[in-house]
């Protein structure tokens, strides 16, 4: 069985947890600075996942206006 990307709802979780301990304020620099780049990655795969939902919605609402 293939192992697919995170989905957006596994991605906005794990977003929350590093915001969570980000806040904490435990966490060293050098774990601050990695804390934020992995959130900053996610933020970017989450919006190219819901651009493209976007687009398929917009795909299948065009669609409904045919039938």
């Amino acid at each position: 069985m293939q192992e697919s990307a995170p989905g957006i709802e596994e991605n906005f979780a794990r977003l929350e947890d590093i915001i969570k301990r980000l806040e904490a304020g435990d966490s060293s620099l050098e774990e601050t600075f990695a804390g934020y780049e992995e959130g900053m990655k996610l933020v970017k795969a989450l919006s190219g996942q819901i651009d493209k939902v976007e687009k398929q919605i917009l795909i299948l609402s065009e669609g409904d206006d045919d039938e």
